[in-house]
């Protein structure tokens, strides 16, 4: 049956009898396709435990139902946004509390990992199972994380991979400012392109210092780089230099190993 689009400032559905108490999920449905959202509705409407609060089929509209309903939690499609990974980054930021799913067409391991380096509670695919998903739900709003056995071997496998490469690593590692800078800007999820207008240099030079600061740290790539300073804490005393005027590479910046540090995530 045709469904005409929803925007994110209407409020679906009244409380079913007996939820006058709280005591239930509040969703949000954040989804370019309308039949799917139908669908979740239609599985959701049968729990006395959950309820649809709002839909959005744009970006736009899904940061506006994030400020106006009070949200449990909030099913958000990747391909919503261009880039999901600084979408949901900037979603999070301004809803701190916010317990955010995010639905995929076809998992994908370094866009998991990302995601949840990011915040994200749970990754699903359009096919998983409704009662999965209901399960999923009523632990993410508990603020715990939900994976699937994929997943969590990709998350096993990540930290298992960067753990033994940072066991062998020096117990200081010297980084020059510059390079300092970059491992900053990585961090933050910023690309070659902008990483290299940031610190007025060329892509590919940022790709030679990034090849340089693998050795030094005993990292892969990219995701290793980040999971390293997770655990580490690497970046804290990091050099962060204004762009038109980076520092010189004739300083160090000492970068210290702890490895029974708790892992802090990165913004």
């Amino acid at each position: 049956m045709a469904s005409s689009p929803i925007q994110a400032q209407e409020n679906l559905g009244q409380p079913h009898e007996g939820e006058g108490n709280g005591q239930y999920i509040r969703v949000v449905l954040a989804d370019t396709q309308a039949i799917f959202r139908a669908g979740l509705r239609k599985i959701f409407a049968v729990e006395d435990d959950v309820r649809v609060v709002g839909q959005a089929e744009t970006l736009s509209q899904a940061f506006t139902a994030a400020q106006k309903f009070a949200t449990d939690v909030m099913l958000f499609e990747s391909a919503l946004a261009p880039n999901p990974v600084d979408a949901i980054s900037e979603m999070l930021r301004q809803n701190p509390g916010l317990h955010l799913v995010v639905v995929t067409s076809e998992p994908e391991q370094e866009l998991t990992l990302e995601l949840f380096r990011r915040g994200v509670y749970s990754i699903v695919s359009r096919e998983v199972e409704p009662e999965l998903l209901v399960d999923c739900l009523r632990k993410v709003a508990k603020g715990e994380p939900w994976l699937d056995s994929r997943a969590t071997q990709w998350v096993l496998e990540a930290y298992r991979t960067q753990n033994t490469r940072a066991g062998a690593a020096r117990t200081k590692v010297q980084l020059t400012p510059k390079e300092s800078l970059i491992v900053s800007c990585v961090t933050q999820g910023m690309k070659n392109k902008e990483i290299a207008t940031r610190v007025g240099t060329t892509e590919q030079v940022v790709k030679n210092y990034l090849r340089k600061v693998y050795d030094k740290l005993g990292v892969a790539d990219r995701l290793e780089l980040a999971l390293y300073c997770l655990n580490n804490r690497a970046v804290d005393g990091m050099v962060k230099a204004p762009a038109s005027a980076p520092p010189s590479s004739s300083t160090t910046t000492e970068v210290a190993v702890a490895s029974t540090s708790t892992p802090e995530t990165i913004s």
